[in-house]
């Protein structure tokens, strides 16, 4: 039987041949449909040989039908798999998703710079060859208080960076309790040792000294490290110094503070009623000679491992070759310059900034639009739709152990179970992003943007009829 069908499987050239392969062929080039073609054929080839009902795969060899999956083969190949989605989980910082949702400012400035060749390494007044820090170093030092900035990568090359300048070869004091996991398997000490400076752990998890630190002190210490735990709490019995008494020991015995601050607040997150992140000034105030952090979590901007200190720590550190192979390019220079912007103007953030805009919505307003997109949704699809309490996460390792209070949407399909419409709508297109729960597929309006209601909208008429 599978001999049969394998015989009446249509040729390359028949198939070629066909109306809907000679549509493509209008489209794209020959050899890339013939290619197309054969990598379909061989498809239709393995399900019949692997079938163990061959005699209901009849309908698999109708040149059509072949047609039609070249088609779908095609359309897949040529469309990116990097784009845009709908976040409605309510983890504002969503690494799977990209983190940091980017203003309108940071999109204009790159959309600006990519249409065309751009100002990125040119003194437009002189004519000649210029950093390309300039376009960032004096809005971050401005909004920062420190000398003088450069920026890598992300915060974990940042990190790696700074150590390597100030400590290759030597050893990083750093307490037990902050060698954290950063995410993606890379750990704290895995960046040390890359870094070529060896770790000089001091305390215990829970409780480290200033006495702890200054006990380790040598000849070949390089730093002193903190490290914000920015990904998890420990709560209890609990101690370790504060950055104003690392960076005083530090300077009695000549040795450089450098403080990773993970997420970098900018500004006080107390604002919108969440425990307080470190902030950036509050460090460079204290005395530290080097502080870094990320660009994509409470910046919102790009990824990048922004990198702020003194003035002659920064210039090394921009004169170590590692800077040259970590270095952002013109597109992530556009966007932070953009973002940064912004918080020169700290009270419009709420109006100008997504994420902050995010954090500042209040319950009552994410009842009012989560009941209204209920209400239209109730007579119109196959489900219960109610509107419950909820949290909502900053994410990304900021401030963990907080949620927001939230209203959530809970559908719960009649004909399909919650995973299988969760499933749908992330390969809806745009991919819906959601959660579930007790057999419920949640929405959070918090991370729904006012544009994209008709769009979830549209998507459940469609997928819960």
């Amino acid at each position: 039987m599978k001999q049969d069908i394998l015989r009446r499987l249509p040729s390359i050239e028949e198939l070629m041949s066909t109306s809907e392969i000679l549509r493509i062929t209008w489209e794209h080039d020959r050899d890339t449909v013939v290619d197309a073609v054969r990598a379909v054929v061989d498809s239709v080839r393995s399900e019949i040989l692997s079938s163990d009902q061959p005699q209901n795969l009849e309908h698999i060899i109708d040149p059509q039908a072949i047609g039609a999956r070249v088609a779908d083969y095609i359309e897949a190949k040529f469309s990116p798999s990097l784009r845009y989605a709908v976040n409605a989980t309510g983890i504002i910082l969503h690494t799977g998703l990209g983190r940091a949702m980017m203003p309108q400012a940071a999109i204009d400035s790159v959309n600006d710079v990519i249409k065309g060749y751009c100002t990125l390494a040119t003194d437009i007044e002189k004519g000649q060859r210029c950093s390309r820090d300039v376009h960032f170093s004096d809005l971050l030092c401005e909004i920062t208080g420190a000398e003088a900035a450069t920026v890598a990568n992300n915060n974990a090359a940042a990190t790696m960076l700074v150590l390597n300048t100030l400590a290759s070869g030597k050893e990083v004091i750093v307490s037990r309790g902050q060698l954290v996991e950063i995410g993606g398997s890379f750990r704290m000490p895995d960046v040390m040792e890359s870094s070529g400076a060896t770790m000089h752990e001091v305390g215990t998890t829970n409780k480290t000294h200033l006495s702890d630190y200054a006990a380790a002190i040598n000849e070949n210490t390089g730093v002193i490290l903190r490290v914000h735990m920015s990904n998890y709490r420990i709560v209890g019995f609990f101690e370790e110094p504060g950055i104003e008494e690392l960076t005083k020991l530090g300077r009695e015995h000549g040795i450089p503070v450098i403080d990773d601050l993970g997420s970098g607040a900018l500004v006080d997150l107390a604002r919108y009623g969440l425990e307080s992140e470190p902030m950036v000034r509050d460090s460079i105030r204290a005395g530290v000679d080097v502080a870094c952090f990320s660009g994509d979590k409470l910046i919102g901007g790009p990824q990048a491992g922004v990198i702020v200190g003194k003035a002659a720590v920064i210039k090394a550190i921009k004169k170590n070759p590692l800077a040259r192979a970590l270095r952002v390019g013109k597109m992530e220079v556009a966007a932070l310059e953009g973002v940064l912007r912004l918080f020169l103007d700290p009270g419009k953030l709420e109006e100008r900034h997504p994420t902050y805009r995010m954090l500042s919505l209040p319950v009552e307003e994410l009842d009012k639009r989560a009941q209204a997109i209920a209400d239209r949704l109730k007579d119109m699809i196959s489900a219960e739709v109610i509107v419950i309490d909820g949290s909502s996460q900053v994410g990304s390792g900021s401030v963990p152990a907080e949620m927001m209070p939230t209203r959530l949407i809970s559908i719960r399909p009649e004909s399909i179970s919650a995973d299988t419409l969760a499933r749908s709508l992330r390969r809806y297109n745009p991919p819906i992003f959601t959660r579930i729960h007790q057999e419920a597929v949640l929405f959070d309006p918090r991370t729904i943007q006012p544009n994209e209601d008709d769009v979830i909208e549209k998507a459940l008429r469609e997928l819960c009829l």
